[in-house]
């Protein structure tokens, strides 16, 4: 069943399926993790119901254009849905396609990239394959959507997701690969003290070597989202 429910930002409202995967609050973090800057071209890859590309636009000025990229049809017509909600269609656009499939219409486009990927290895974990689509790497590895990254981003473009901790050494190694620098790196954890669940990284395409390392984050809702 869609609600409609406040983006608690200023008017803002969302559609979200009660029945299909809802956004948690790493995708909060993520919306929040850098500041646009002035005329920003903005990519949100395996959008989803779109939350962090209407997220990171709702909090800052100077966004020119957001488009959102999700394979779910479902999720991506719910996505165009929030759009007009907001009347947001001179914003926002929204591509129902893989990112493996992005034409070259796309290549070298947009300025920052944004994106909460599928980050769990293995098979199903859940009788919903649609979940399972946006939990686990069914559809898109690791290497698939940093290459997609690299496509897309202009030079000294910047590519910012969140990934799971323990996979930090593929993180690097696949950004590295497609020539994409770290650049920023906030480990985030659910209590103080406790082991990181979770690593925002910012990348830049083509950017010189060292990486600014953040005090790690306490993300207090990360017990509601299990």
């Amino acid at each position: 069943m869609q609600v409609i429910e406040s983006l608690l930002i200023g008017n803002y409202r969302i559609i979200q399926d009660t029945k299909r995967y809802r956004f948690t609050s790493d995708s909060v973090l993520l919306a929040r993790f850098l500041k646009a800057k002035r005329g920003e071209v903005v990519a949100d890859f395996c959008s989803g119901s779109g939350v962090i590309g209407l997220h990171f636009y709702a909090e800052n000025t100077g966004v020119e254009s957001v488009t959102l990229f999700e394979m779910q049809k479902e999720l991506a017509d719910m996505s165009r849905a929030t759009v007009e909600l907001n009347g947001l269609e001179d914003k926002f656009f929204v591509e129902n396609l893989r990112l493996q499939e992005i034409p070259n219409a796309y290549a070298e486009k947009f300025s920052l990239i944004l994106c909460n990927p599928p980050y769990e290895r293995g098979g199903f974990a859940t009788a919903d394959e649609n979940k399972a689509a946006c939990r686990k790497e069914l559809a898109l590895t690791l290497p698939e959507l940093c290459a997609a990254a690299k496509k897309c981003l202009k030079f000294g473009g910047r590519f910012a997701l969140i990934h799971r901790a323990d996979r930090l050494a593929e993180v690097f190694c696949a950004l590295h690969g497609n020539g994409l620098e770290p650049k920023k790196l906030q480990l985030v954890t659910g209590k103080s003290g406790d082991k990181p669940y979770a690593a925002l990284v910012l990348a830049v395409k083509g950017g010189k070597r060292g990486i600014d390392v953040m005090p790690t984050h306490v993300n207090a809702r990360a017990e509601e989202d299990a």
